[in-house]
């Protein structure tokens, strides 16, 4: 297996079809089922990655744009966007398409952030990956000011330790 891992290897596209089970009353998809299928996407980016048992630890800017109504095919793509030591940002993008309309629309996304494990349970050490499209660029170098966030709302850095965010505020 090549060593030299790219965001596109870990690329992974899961279709849905919106059953009446998915639904709410008022015909459309739950939002806990959406974020179900989309943890199960990204899970899979990241164990291309990692070759690895994976578990999420985190979710963040996950935001809802537009309801996906019953009946509704949904294409959810997710890769990874960059990795840490023991853990891997993944991005996930979530479209609707009404087959008989003929429309398409791009209705949610999301980062999620997993853990690579090892048989006993322990963090392993994840390799580095290595974007090559501009798009896979822009998404790696803001991994790691979205990273910095997420470990100073959970409790984990402290504001003045991100140096990243910090450079985007004060001018030396």
């Amino acid at each position: 297996m090549n060593e030299h891992h790219t965001p596109s290897q870990t690329e992974t596209i899961m279709t849905q079809v919106v059953q009446p089970n998915d639904t709410n009353p008022l015909g459309n998809l739950h939002g806990g089922r959406l974020m179900y299928w989309m943890d199960e996407c990204s899970a899979i980016s990241a164990t291309k990655h990692s070759r690895a048992i994976v578990v999420t630890v985190s979710v963040d800017g996950v935001s809802f744009k537009n309801a996906i109504e019953l009946g509704s095919v949904v294409t959810i793509k997710s890769k990874v966007t960059r990795t840490f030591r023991t853990s891997m940002e993944v991005f996930i993008e979530v479209w609707a398409e009404n087959i008989p309309k003929n429309t398409k629309i791009k209705c949610n996304e999301a980062y999620y952030t997993f853990v690579g494990l090892d048989d006993n349970g322990i963090p392993i050490p994840i390799k580095a990956i290595h974007p090559e499209s501009e798009e896979e660029k822009r998404l790696y170098d803001g991994a790691i000011r979205r990273r910095q966030v997420r470990l100073i709302l959970g409790g984990k850095m402290k504001v003045e330790e991100a140096d990243e965010l910090k450079a985007l505020f004060v001018k030396d």
